[in-house]
């Protein structure tokens, strides 16, 4: 299974507002695992922001010799083939991308192939769903964060991605049944206390009986038995 996470930095915050991209990156996951990656910046034909700048770190300067998007259109559209698509904010990014594809010529991204983990993020009821916030609660390394650069935005949501999408946690290691979990298989204590566990999960606790109920209980099976010897005290 291959999926490609991807993300893009920019001059503004809309297309509609003259901004174009600079920066796209995308990240290849090979059965949820990191393999390659691609990493362009691009001249914008127009200058950028210091308030974008700001954000992401990238200068004019930076992208005075870099290709325009054209150049290396076809390159990004053979690396990202027709996979699942993983983006956080995702009508940000393909709207940027789906601007500078035209204006290229190329065939545009549709957003049924999209996964965005901002949406999937919202759906597990988190309040916060930045990028930022989400690498938080996962105890995901921010300490190279100091830009918003693509290639590092893309490593970062992968993590959160693979967090997000992990399969629930199965239920034998929720009671505790893990091997290796509860010591060796010929403790017996440690045995005892996960059947009280399984007992108590699924049956509901139920008091012991007493001596008097034990002994009423074998008063009735004696004589609803009369055909079979029922152990006496004397047996003992």
């Amino acid at each position: 299974m291959r999926e490609v996470v991807i993300d893009t930095e920019t001059t503004g915050l809309s297309p509609s507002e003259g901004h174009r991209m600079i920066e796209v990156a995308a990240l290849e996951l090979i059965d949820r695992r990191v393999a390659g990656h691609f990493h362009r910046r691009v001249n914008p034909e127009r200058e950028v922001p210091a308030g974008a700048t700001a954000i992401h770190g990238i200068s004019d300067a930076d992208l005075r010799d870099a290709p325009l998007f054209a150049a290396v259109a076809d390159e990004f559209l053979e690396f990202i083939g027709d996979d699942v698509l993983i983006i956080h904010n995702a009508s940000f990014d393909i709207g940027f991308l789906n601007m500078e594809l035209e204006r290229a010529g190329r065939h545009l991204l549709e957003f049924s192939r999209v996964t965005d983990t901002l949406e999937m993020a919202r759906r597990e009821g988190f309040s916060s769903a930045s990028l930022d916030a989400l690498c938080r609660h996962y105890g995901i390394d921010l300490s190279e964060r100091k830009f918003h650069g693509a290639l590092l935005d893309c490593r970062l949501l992968a993590e959160v991605y693979l967090r997000l999408s992990a399969p629930p946690e199965p239920e034998q290691s929720r009671l505790g049944l893990g091997r290796g979990a509860a010591g060796g298989a010929g403790d017996e204590g440690v045995r005892e206390g996960l059947v009280a566990r399984l007992r108590e999960r699924f049956l509901g606790r139920s008091p012991a009986a007493s001596d008097e109920e034990r002994r009423a209980h074998r008063e009735m099976l004696r004589e609803g038995l009369p055909k079979h010897r029922w152990p006496s005290a004397d047996d003992d």
